[in-house]
């Protein structure tokens, strides 16, 4: 909960700004008081008018209005809040915010404030992924910058990739994390996902469809809830979550000397796709064809990382929580491999190619415990995150 706290809410120019309304009675639902300043651009996309009306508060959008500052000039409006939330931050305001512009309302205030900031970037994927982005993100987080998001998924103008501003539930949840201990400070949570890519030889390797955004959802999750993160994460399409641990890994291997090092942990969610089987003998150089003839592959078990941790004998999890992407007989597949396992919990989906959900923005899982089968509706898999993430903050509890 929010009550009592301040924000002060800093919308930038986006086709995201439209979630800002939505945002806004978010934050007012959970009892924070919102006072919104909106970029020129901004208003290109929503009006004072309408962010007035839901946050009840004055909008403040020039630098040089001469009644504002009588009334309450930029510096004491910088320093009233308990955090300052950015979003969208677009490309444009993050670099004025590394670059340490001070050009309008907007920069001016993140440049006089002494509270905390946070920002939900939302973008174009390649304006997020250009090397200028990456080096003012690394700049903004090193400056005590906090951040939440992107997400990954389809965008307004047509591309799909990460750049997409965190849902507003999202942010409501990391804003929560920001300004209190949260449910999960103190604990220690390791987080597995993305595929693995098993080497064939050095050009070849065996992988599976996993885009890591779930996984990469309830670590942040997780984050948001106070917990100390540690990711462990194979070669995904997205980026990894802001605000944790990253161990980047390749192989099947790989990830189980990765959790391995991790340990001990108060909880471990297994989400990553590790693929069951590699190459016994990898070659060393690239296998040719030669006469016509197809190559012989001998195939070997990789290890079965959620096994080795569920059944430790010394230094087990309180709680483990294994994943199941099935195709056919979800629940009685699931519920048979979280016994075969001897995880807590497990959590399983249907990832047939009708469903679109392996490499998609949704999921509809099925939460396998003692007590029975947890039916979940579809929804974004930014709210399965959230929902899992508060379950494993009660159980630990």
């Amino acid at each position: 909960m929010l009550a009592g706290k301040r924000l002060l809410l800093i919308i930038g120019g986006g086709i995201a700004a439209y979630k800002c309304l939505d945002l806004i009675r978010r934050l007012k639902e959970q009892g924070a008081g919102v006072t919104p300043v909106l970029t020129r651009a901004a208003q290109e996309f929503v009006t004072p008018l309408s962010v007035s009306a839901l946050a009840g508060e004055k909008v403040y959008t020039d630098l040089f209005d001469l009644t504002d500052e009588a009334e309450m000039g930029h510096i004491q409006l910088s320093r009233m809040a308990d955090l300052v939330l950015v979003a969208p931050a677009t490309a444009d305001l993050m670099a004025k915010m590394a670059g340490g512009h001070a050009n309008d309302l907007a920069t001016t205030l993140l440049m006089a404030t002494d509270t905390p900031v946070m920002i939900a970037p939302a973008m174009n994927v390649r304006m997020w992924e250009h090397a200028a982005t990456q080096r003012n993100l690394t700049t903004l987080v090193a400056d005590g910058i906090s951040v939440v998001g992107p997400n990954i998924g389809g965008m307004a103008c047509g591309e799909h990739g990460a750049g997409r501003m965190s849902e507003p539930m999202e942010i409501v949840g990391a804003v929560e994390a920001a300004l209190s201990d949260g449910p999960l400070k103190g604990k220690r949570v390791l987080v597995t996902s993305g595929p693995t890519h098993e080497p064939i030889d050095p050009v070849r390797y065996i992988a599976n469809r996993s885009s890591g955004a779930q996984g990469t959802a309830i670590a942040s999750a997780l984050a948001a809830l106070g917990a100390e993160v540690v990711f462990v994460t194979g070669p995904a399409d997205v980026p990894p979550p802001q605000g944790v641990e990253v161990i980047a890994v390749q192989s099947a291997a790989e990830m189980l000397k990765a959790v391995q090092g991790a340990l001990p942990v108060d909880a471990g969610v297994f989400a990553a796709a590790v693929a069951d089987w590699r190459v016994k003998h990898e070659s060393g150089s690239k296998i040719k064809k030669q006469d016509g003839k197809l190559p012989v592959l001998e195939f070997a078990e990789n290890p079965d990382i959620l096994a080795e941790v569920s059944q430790m004998k010394k230094g087990r999890p309180k709680l483990v929580v294994g994943f199941a992407a099935e195709t056919d007989d979800v629940i009685a597949n699931a519920t048979a491999k979280r016994k075969r396992k001897g995880c807590d919990w497990i959590v399983a989906n249907d990832v047939s190619p009708e469903t679109g959900i392996m490499g998609g923005t949704e999921n509809t899982v099925h939460l396998i415990t003692d007590d029975g089968v947890d039916n979940w509706p579809r929804m974004g898999k930014s709210e399965v995150a959230r929902q899992l993430a508060e379950r494993i903050a009660a159980s630990l509890s």
